[in-house]
């Protein structure tokens, strides 16, 4: 029963390709390919975010311009269309903040691969579906504000799970340059995701977010078939949990106990029961340093996110102003922030 659960939540290529398997490949090489897994799927999750502040200047308020695409698009073209824009964000927003409490509590429970499948799945279905309103020729605001808000949903499965994943399979050493590295899939995911929704507006602004849904879900393919999720599966003893030998054994009581010791850290059930017993929220709030580095996030997402969604319509509605204009703005915004500028 233990061997069939087991194949069960190992990736199913690598049960096609026997190769792929120790002692054929080692522990290098499957971190390798998890930091390349994980990084292309949190990737496809920023793109796939992206086309709402691609396709803005389309759905928004006309833009007194000679380009074509500055029609708008009802209910976001009229005179609160900036406003229903921003609803659709807050109606995202707001679920994928709740959807990340709830979905780091569900991902300590069951299989981290398959739940990040489903929400890959899920947040490129729902992508499609935005989409799909510009065939459907849908004008109802409930129907976006809806469709963000499960997305957001679905959207918050991603970064939970890779970053337990990643966790998984690395140990202390060199963690921070690994991680420096691998977390700048955020930034390649939202080149990729401007990319590609930029590309395809002129052919109407479905488009923008079809593409996208589809990379997410071929993503999602290929951390079905290729993602292992710890390092125990394989046969490798969990990175964090090394056990010092370089103490001397002379006895064989020394030597079993050792040996007892090492067979407690790779048998999965004993980490499975380690896992499961995870913190609660007011318990990780005082663990020291929890709380800055909190706050800290708040501010710089709070940033992030806002260059995220609205720049590229603020940008595209300010770009008419003239040279004066933009002179007084960038100099009252330079002297609002010039005593902060050291």
């Amino acid at each position: 029963m233990e061997s069939n659960s087991k194949s069960l939540s190992l990736a199913p290529a690598l049960n096609l390709f026997p190769n792929l398997k120790p002692p054929h490949k080692t522990l290098l090489f499957h971190q390798i390919c998890v930091l390349v897994i994980t990084f292309l799927a949190y990737a496809s999750f920023h793109a796939s975010r992206k086309p709402p502040s691609i396709v803005k200047s389309v759905l928004g308020p006309t833009v007194p311009t000679n380009s074509t695409l500055d029609s708008g698009w009802p209910p976001f073209n009229g005179t609160r269309g900036t406003h229903r824009l921003g609803e659709v964000d807050l109606a995202f927003l707001t679920s994928y903040s709740i959807g990340m409490y709830l979905a780091g509590h569900v991902g300590d429970r069951i299989d981290l691969r398959l739940f990040l499948v489903f929400g890959m799945v899920g947040s490129g279905f729902f992508t499609i579906l935005f989409g799909l309103g510009y065939w459907f020729d849908v004008h109802v605001l409930a129907f976006f504000v809806g469709v963000q808000i499960v997305c957001g949903v679905f959207q918050s499965i991603g970064w939970p799970c890779v970053v337990a994943v990643v966790g998984n399979w690395l140990g202390e050493s060199k963690r921070g340059l690994i991680m420096g590295i691998w977390n700048s899939h955020t930034s390649v995911g939202n080149i990729i995701g401007s990319v590609i929704a930029s590309g395809v507006l002129e052919f109407g602004w479905g488009w923008s977010f079809v593409l996208p849904g589809v990379f997410i879900i071929f993503v999602g393919v290929l951390v079905f078939l290729f993602l292992v999720v710890n390092p125990v599966d394989m046969g490798f003893a969990h990175p964090g949990m090394e056990i010092e030998m370089s103490v001397e054994t002379d006895g064989a009581e020394d030597l079993q106990k050792v040996e007892t010791e090492e067979a407690k850290l790779i048998d999965p059930d004993s980490l499975m029961s380690n896992s499961s017993s995870a913190i609660g929220f007011l318990e990780a709030w005082k663990i020291p340093g929890v709380a800055p580095f909190a706050f800290c996030l708040f501010f710089s997402k709070f940033v992030a996110y806002t260059f995220l969604y609205w720049l590229p319509f603020y940008i595209r509605h300010t770009g008419n102003c003239s040279l004066m204009q933009k002179y007084i703005i960038s100099d009252r915004f330079i002297a609002l922030f010039k005593p902060y500028l050291i």
